[in-house]
């Protein structure tokens, strides 16, 4: 009987016990909920970038777009717009005013030909930031950004004039603007740095993104007797091009040796990402001026890729002095005075206008 009495007793303890538990999350789950519906997430910064290629190009678009991904890794709460493909021209600015429409508080434009179709699309909406790349138009709400790819290129010019034999480089380049002419014109320098009797030959391909013009470009450049390619273009075509033939090659913005790793020497390439970031975080808490900004081998935005196989040590190590020498400040890639294509020298006058060709370009700099 006393053991009856006592399951009964410890039975009723447990009931007591679980009813209490019950309660007791019932008032938690009040509490929690209470919590849940009060809580109000924080909207994302919204921001956009348009490519004139796709950024699967392993060139300019890939560059700037690896400078996006940055910017995702290392800022919280942040969401990105991407369009790739859109033509340079009138057309781009109804592109810029509905991503503006659309709560996109920053939007990039990366390509010269979006300069003025931008620059109306920011006076149409000026809650918004723009930023353009390559050009030199702004607004109180938009600003411009490049970099002193020069630097990069006098570099690589220089691993160009060692790798030569027939004493010709060819340079299949896109658009005559300052932009390309004043990467041409310090490729051409570095080239003769070290080979004082090389000549850079230029072919215009009146196009950013197209790997069959611009490997059709190179190969006339080969058939003229070039045995080094180099380009200010977004495809590695005319890389491809070069190492088929047997020839060695410079590429542009970024490290695209796997695409023809013999004929590779280097190329001036970006790193586009700090200065995403901090342009975003700056438009986040409102402290963003409109002040252009010129990255360069100093800072990072600028630099060589990896040597290929056939740079030898010693020219390796020769570019590398000639590198520090640049971001010490103790060598100007572009000098001044400057010898024209003519021979004659003159003042270098303003970078960023350039429209003229030094001494050893084979060419024409108006296309």
């Amino acid at each position: 009987m006393a053991r009856g009495r006592w399951r009964l007793i410890t039975g009723l303890i447990l009931v007591l016990a679980i009813v209490a538990a019950g309660c007791g999350s019932d008032d938690e789950g009040a509490s929690s909920s209470s919590t849940t519906s009060t809580t109000v997430s924080a909207e994302p910064f919204k921001m956009a970038v348009v490519f004139v290629g796709p950024t699967s190009d392993k060139g300019w678009s890939w560059a700037h777009n690896e400078g996006m991904n940055y910017v995702e890794a290392n800022m919280d709460n942040v969401e990105i717009t991407r369009l790739e493909n859109i033509a340079e021209g009138p057309d781009s600015q109804r592109v810029f005013e509905d991503l503006a429409n659309g709560g996109n508080k920053l939007i990039f434009g990366t390509s010269f030909g979006y300069m003025e179709p931008m620059l109306a699309a920011a006076e149409n909406y000026p809650d918004t930031v723009f930023m353009h790349a390559t050009g030199y138009l702004s607004s109180e709400n938009m600003s411009n950004y490049f970099g002193a790819a020069e630097e990069g290129r006098y570099l690589s010019g220089m691993a160009a004039g060692a790798a030569t034999k027939t004493n010709l480089i060819g340079y299949v380049a896109a658009f005559p603007i300052p932009e390309v002419l004043r990467g041409i014109n310090a490729f051409t320098l570095g080239v003769r740095e070290i080979n004082p009797d090389a000549q850079v030959q230029v072919v215009w391909t009146s196009t950013w993104f197209d790997p069959a013009v611009e490997g059709d470009a190179a190969q006339s450049l080969l058939d003229a007797g070039a045995d080094v390619i180099a380009q200010h273009q977004d495809s590695p075509a005319p890389g491809q091009a070069a190492e088929a033939a047997g020839a060695k090659w410079v590429g542009y913005n970024a490290n695209m040796i796997e695409f023809a790793p013999e004929g590779w020497l280097t190329a001036a390439i970006w790193d586009w990402g700090p200065y995403y970031l901090r342009t975003a975080q700056e438009v986040e808490d409102g402290t963003w001026t409109n002040a252009p900004y010129y990255g360069n081998l100093a800072d990072g935005t600028v630099d060589i890729a990896p040597f290929g196989p056939s740079v030898t040590q010693e020219m390796q190590d020769k570019i590398l002095e000639r590198k520090q020498q640049i971001i010490d400040g103790t060598f100007q890639v572009l000098p001044d005075p400057i010898v024209n294509q003519d021979g004659v020298e003159q003042p270098l006058g303003d970078i960023f206008s350039m429209d003229y060709f030094v001494e050893g370009v084979i060419g024409s700099a108006t296309g």
